[in-house]
């Protein structure tokens, strides 16, 4: 069983240590009244890097780098201060959405070899998260609700609890030190934004749309900054991209900017211009 130690140090910086390695865990921050941990720092080994993963997921390992990009990148890529209550990986998945891409990652992560030693208090049970108590087993999530599974990460947004300290340095140590545990990471963020662009394919009107109008889709509702009619409403506009890009302004000016740089970056390499969506194939097809 992994056992945590941590510190806090320079006001406001949580440092644990884990089998004699000491390592950042996060700062606390204040988040519009709540407060909580963000670890958004590492070295450049511990971010996501597309080239790595192109030989098994091909095209999809490009698609959704300016995504990772913009949240983070780091495999621990960490926060606990909003309404998720508990962020996680590159792709920043967030556990207030029942069978959402968190709940998938942590049912997946349940099942690697060293899952007892940094959860020896969880299983899964008919494919449910399950707390193992002294009163019995408790189902930590379900179709409706993750209140279970949020609580167990992060009691509450009012403070940064030692509880919540103790889960973020496991899952960061797990992250940094399992190469198992990070190709978990992308399985589930590619599966599930495969399974998504099918559901917005249909939703508005995806289907022959370039790869560009697809990834800018897919980020406004990976991110959540805006509803339907409003994505709509761009993709009818004389120059869509450019419309979909500008969504969220100015409130998430920097992660647009983020995502701009990235899309043009793949347009001038190629990689990103020469395919369209299939709905028939569930995938890119050449223009």
């Amino acid at each position: 069983m992994k056992i945590v130690s941590f510190s806090l140090e320079q006001t406001n910086k949580y440092f644990g240590k884990i089998d004699g390695t000491r390592f950042y865990i996060g700062s606390r921050v204040p988040y519009e009244g709540f407060k909580g941990l963000m670890n958004v720092i590492g070295q450049s080994t511990q971010r996501y890097n597309r080239f790595d993963f192109r030989n098994e997921y091909g095209f999809w390992a490009d698609f959704i780098h300016p995504t990772a990009a913009a949240e983070g990148g780091f495999f621990h890529t960490l926060n606990t201060y909003d309404k998720a209550r508990f962020t996680f990986s590159f792709l920043q998945y967030g556990a207030h959405v029942p069978k959402g891409d968190f709940v998938a990652y942590f049912r997946s992560i349940l099942k690697l070899p060293l899952a007892a030693e940094y959860f020896p208090d969880l299983k899964l049970e008919n494919n449910r998260i399950i707390r193992i108590t002294d009163d019995g087993d408790v189902v930590l999530e379900s179709d409706t609700s993750t209140e279970g599974l949020m609580y167990y990460l992060n009691p509450t947004l009012r403070e940064v609890e030692d509880t919540e300290v103790i889960q973020a340095a496991k899952l960061i140590h797990w992250a940094q030190n399992d190469p198992r545990h990070r190709s978990v990471q992308i399985d589930v963020g590619i599966k599930h934004f495969k399974s998504k662009l099918v559901e917005y394919a249909q939703a508005y009107g995806l289907d022959g749309k370039p790869d560009t109008i697809c990834l800018a889709v897919c980020d406004i509702r990976h991110q959540g900054r805006a509803k339907s009619a409003v994505i709509k409403a761009a993709l009818q506009s004389s120059n869509p991209l450019k419309a979909l890009l500008e969504i969220g302004e100015p409130k998430y000016h920097e992660r647009l900017l983020v995502i701009r740089r990235e899309i043009n970056r793949l347009l001038d390499e190629g990689t990103l211009g020469k395919r369209k969506y299939s709905l028939a194939k569930k995938d890119f097809v050449a223009i």
